[in-house]
């Protein structure tokens, strides 16, 4: 079938990117689903860093690839195999396959999936190979999904069934920014009664963090941010208190708990810092592969402290996706919050400028489904 979809034709291009325009709309041609796939109308996508760390280079994956990996839609078909999803049913995408075979699938989320990874960096379904094309020629998939376009084919295990009562753009989200963010602090920080949760970057995945620890009410939960908007945003979503960094360093902030969501080697500095004595520093963030940081191993060594690296939150998402939905659902974790902008498929260079500049914490692709 013919479908529309938004293409990264060239890494690295120089920003602004709606004058250098590394994305093109086009036409594509998408494979029927094959056995153990599903074809997904999407309906809302959101945009995320990953998506723009391929943009800039710093994800390196094979082009043309179509992008979006944040997604939720209907299934409109599936191939042979899939006996447990209907066609009209409700899904959200998951980045990270997992075959639930592999060592790493035994770890219980905390190890990212062998042969999904590998699947992932290829550009190809878990399942094997391309389902797009464009005049002939294949184009490849971002993380199992390519969510950034009318349809998508996916293999059953890159999706989540929801309840129609989640509305498609929340449904969206949390399948990356809540499933990464909430993920790393249920999952990974395991905040206990009366322990401070402290979130350093308030872009998508860090709101998400934070709003998941103010859902739990544990203890106070403190945002961290360069940007004054971000910290106004926090406090009203229910941060007990929020800083930039030098004003956190200042008053000398240190809790059990600091999460990192900036990708970046001065916030991950910052995140070490602010961490209490026998705390826990969980970072979720992706920084450059040649980004540095400076820490002191024996501060880690002196005050008991560890370091957990956190892939998509340390999560299952088939277990974890319905708890955040059922937070959701129970009014004590305000998704749709997280959104604060929609766009539209030709808007997306541009959009990736505000993301890359900071200016958004999630906007969200909204398809028409008349497509």
């Amino acid at each position: 079938m013919k479908i529309t979809g938004a293409v990264l034709e060239e890494m690295g291009r120089s920003r602004p990117f709606a004058s250098s325009r590394p994305i093109t709309i086009s036409e594509l041609e998408l494979d029927p689903p094959g056995p153990g796939e599903l074809l997904v109308r999407i309906e809302a996508a959101g945009l995320c860093h990953s998506d723009l760390s391929v943009i800039d280079g710093n994800r390196p994956r094979p082009m043309p690839m179509l992008l979006g990996h944040e997604a939720a839609g209907i299934v409109e078909s599936t191939g042979s195999g899939v006996t447990d999803i209907e066609p009209g049913q409700r899904v959200v995408m998951a980045f990270l396959p997992r075959c639930g075979q592999c060592e790493h699938c035994l770890t219980d989320g905390r190890l990212p999936c062998i042969p999904g990874t590998n699947a992932n960096n290829a550009g190809r379904l878990l399942t094997g190979g391309e389902r797009l094309s464009r005049a002939g020629e294949p184009v490849f998939h971002h993380l199992g999904v390519s969510g950034f376009a009318t349809h998508a084919v996916v293999d059953r295990r890159s999706v989540v069934p929801v309840d129609d009562d989640i509305p498609p753009a929340v449904a969206a989200v949390l399948g990356c920014a809540v499933l990464t963010g909430g993920g790393a602090v249920i999952n990974a920080g395991k905040p206990q009664e009366s322990e401070a949760v402290t979130v350093v970057g308030l872009g998508g995945v860090g709101m998400a963090a934070l709003i998941t620890a103010v859902s739990l009410g544990k203890g106070q939960v403190i945002g961290i941010d360069a940007l004054p908007e971000k910290l106004v945003r926090a406090k009203e979503l229910g941060a007990s208190a929020v800083y930039t960094p030098e004003e956190a360093a200042a008053a000398g902030i240190r809790t059990p708990i600091v999460i990192e969501a900036a990708g970046h080697p001065r916030a991950f500095e910052t995140a070490v810092a602010l961490t209490a004595i026998g705390g826990r520093t969980i970072t979720v963030g992706l920084p450059a592969p040649g980004a540095m940081s400076a820490i002191s191993p024996l501060v880690l060594t002196a005050e008991a402290r560890t370091i957990t690296g956190s892939y998509l939150g340390s999560a299952v998402p088939s277990r974890d996706i319905p708890i955040f939905a059922q937070l959701w659902r129970d009014g004590v974790l305000p998704v749709e919050a997280l959104i604060s902008s929609t766009v539209k498929l030709d808007e997306i260079n541009a959009a990736m400028d505000a993301l890359a500049e900071g200016r958004a914490v999630r906007q969200v692709i909204i398809f028409d489904p008349g497509h």
